[in-house]
């Protein structure tokens, strides 16, 4: 159990908790949800011992495995699997005293740590390393890569994979599919719910928490409540306590009326029954829990936009990709009131079609026919490392309308919560939260007719998701889609395309389909590797080690005597190197005495050199083959 009693914590000028408590029993899985700022990642750092409280106290059992993901990857030249495998430090302790009995012939010892060897499942280890790199996306020849050769994203996936490997009774996770695709997100998902231990969750993907957790942890006006359930369910309690707050009712009924007017639309439409359908049952949730976001800081609408024509984009034939294309001959139009999901793992082409589309990446073939009236907005995670670090919000709203006035600006701009003397700072000095929220209002400014968006919510917290799904769904304009945020895509889409194995057609069905077939998929890779034949029991993988310390024992051995013959002429020649340091041999009378100690000098020399050079060549041989 972890107990928190009054604890209080500032950062800086900030003060982010006063006497706050909190209780966590063992195998709980929490969520911790709260605005950006509000301390969610410093409460990490103070139960990981990284800050300490200003008051209160904190009390952890002190037998307590931790584990955490990081957020920043060193660059080293480890290869992927080995620092993945680093998570276990205990397995790499366990490995390295081992080594050192071995070659110290200590068969007592190498006895006792193969007995803690075998309670690490330490003869599983690289298979449990390869189950999570491949799980989280990473194909086999990525497993020898060194960790500075992968993008960011794919490093903090490999922090990700290290802290899943970590043996822990308290795991911490901090947006742990910020860099996901939907499956690897779903797979994570199935890998949490079998975890044994207590779970804190940071997260704004909220299909992924409702699943997950059991718990809620919410900051709010610098306190800690813990309430019982999913995220749905805190929301409904504070959708009740809200709403018997008679300040409140008119904010809930417009917001009832913005959600009904959006399924009405799409009723309509005999094409999208079955969406609509959809969304029926997704508004008697959305209407019972509308109050619970009535107090959020972000509250914005997609302008209407000017023109609209029926068809927006024509493709035909397209083909797309780099150097080889990803896929070939696809044609597609994209109408005025498509709402299009792709789908897909990382790598098959979703965020290269969109770049294809948005007239960043030139075609390898075929064409695209774009209506005269095309207006686009394109969101990209790129456009938020692009921002302008010098300049304000108001100044880059003006780069796109400079007749604009502040104050038209300024309200805009409230809607995205950048609010007073936020909108004149400069934006180095904003958040990813902020930075992302900043260039999302830069792309509705636009006022587009047709949005491309990729991964648009990652960075941001729960709040500002409700948002943005709100807007969306009152948008008036083509939408498509690249999120691995399933609340957001089953809310705003109405049909699916599929990018897999260089094929790109649509998807029949809804996200439920296609997560049941990626968790089948799963399941089949899964009985795969277990039905692997390589794969031995314990008793046959220490026959295989004895064998493997039989075979390279003649090897080590000699390893050994070089480095004992080493050791000798090592000192020979400190020894020798003492006798020229005597001035009086330098003179006529013991000119014999020199000459023979700078014979033995060269010649001892000569021979070092010669070892080393043996040693070096066994040794290196010797690694290779452990």
């Amino acid at each position: 159990m972890i107990s928190i009693k009054g604890i209080s914590l500032r950062r800086g000028q900030q003060q982010l908790l006063k006497d706050a408590s909190l209780t966590i029993h063992s195998g709980q899985k929490v969520g911790v949800i709260g605005r950006n700022g509000t301390g969610k990642t410093s409460l990490f750092k103070l139960l990981m011992g990284e800050l300490h409280a200003d008051e209160g106290e904190l009390d952890i059992p002190s037998d307590l495995r931790k584990a955490q993901m990081l957020q920043e990857t060193a660059s080293t030249t480890r290869n992927a699997i080995d620092y993945v495998i680093d998570g276990d430090f205990r397995f790499r302790e366990v490995e390295k005293a081992l080594k050192e009995a071995e070659l110290a012939d200590d068969h007592d010892l190498v006895a006792n740590l193969h007995g803690e060897f075998d309670l690490l499942d330490g003869w599983n280890v690289q298979n449990r390393a390869k189950k999570l790199l491949s799980g989280l996306g990473f194909a086999v020849s990525d497993f020898q890569r060194q960790v500075i050769e992968f993008s960011g994203g794919w490093r903090i996936r490999l922090n990700l994979a290290q802290a899943l490997m970590t043996p822990s009774d308290l795991l911490l996770l901090d947006e742990p599919t910020n860099h996901l695709d939907l499956e690897a997100t779903l797979w994570l998902q199935q890998w949490l719910l079998r975890y044994k231990g207590s779970l804190l969750l940071i997260s704004h993907d909220r299909s992924f928490i409702d699943v997950i957790v059991d718990h809620i942890v919410c900051f709010e006006n610098k306190a800690l409540f813990l309430t019982k359930g999913n995220y749905s369910s805190f929301e409904r309690q504070k959708a009740e306590r809200l709403a018997q707050q008679q300040a409140e009712y008119e904010k809930q009924q417009a917001r009832k009326k913005e959600i009904e007017n959006f399924v009405r639309r799409f009723r309509a439409k005999a094409t999208k029954a079955r969406q609509a359908q959809s969304r029926l049952k997704e508004l008697n949730r959305m209407v019972d829990i509308a109050p619970a976001h009535v107090d959020s800081p972000f509250y914005f609408n997609f302008f209407e936009p000017e023109k609209c024509p029926a068809s927006l984009v024509a493709c035909e034939e397209i083909v797309f990709g780099y150097e080889s294309p990803l896929v070939k001959n696809f044609s597609i139009n994209i109408r005025g009131d498509s709402r299009i999901g792709l789908l897909g793992a990382n790598g098959q082409g979703k965020s290269t079609l969109l770049k294809v589309l948005a007239g960043k990446l030139p075609l390898l073939g075929g064409e695209i026919n774009r209506s005269d009236h095309l207006r686009l907005g394109y969101f990209a995670q790129h456009q938020v490392d692009e921002l302008d670090g010098a300049a304000t919000p108001i100044q880059l709203i003006r780069r796109l309308e400079e007749i604009a006035s502040e104050q038209e600006i300024r309200n805009f701009l409230g809607g995205f919560d950048f609010r007073g003397d936020r909108v004149t700072e400069t934006v180095a000095h904003f958040s990813g939260g902020e930075k992302t929220r900043l260039a999302l209002a830069l792309v509705v400014w636009q006022k587009p007719n047709l949005l491309l968006m990729d991964e648009p919510t990652n960075h941001l917290d729960l709040e500002m998701c409700h948002s943005l799904e709100m807007g969306l769904q009152g948008f008036g304009g083509a939408l498509i889609l690249v999120s691995h945020d399933r609340h957001l895509m089953g809310n705003v889409i109405d049909e699916f395309l599929l990018l897999k194995d260089g094929k790109l057609d649509y998807f029949e069905g809804n996200l439920d389909d296609y997560e049941k077939a990626l968790l089948s998929g799963a399941e089949i890779e899964s009985k795969k590797l277990e039905a692997n034949p390589e794969k031995l029991n314990k008793r046959e993988l220490r026959q295989l080690a004895a064998d493997r310390r039989h075979e390279l024992k003649p090897l080590r051995d000699r390893v050994k005597r070089l480095e004992r013959e080493m050791e000798k002429l090592q000192i020979a020649m400190n020894e020798v190197e003492a006798r020229l340091a005597d001035t009086m041999l330098y003179s006529d009378e013991k000119k014999g005495e020199l000459n023979s100690a700078l014979f033995d000098q060269a010649k001892i020399a000569a021979d070092l050199q010669q070892l080393e050079g043996e040693w070096l060549e066994k040794s290196s041989e010797l690694e290779g083959l452990e």
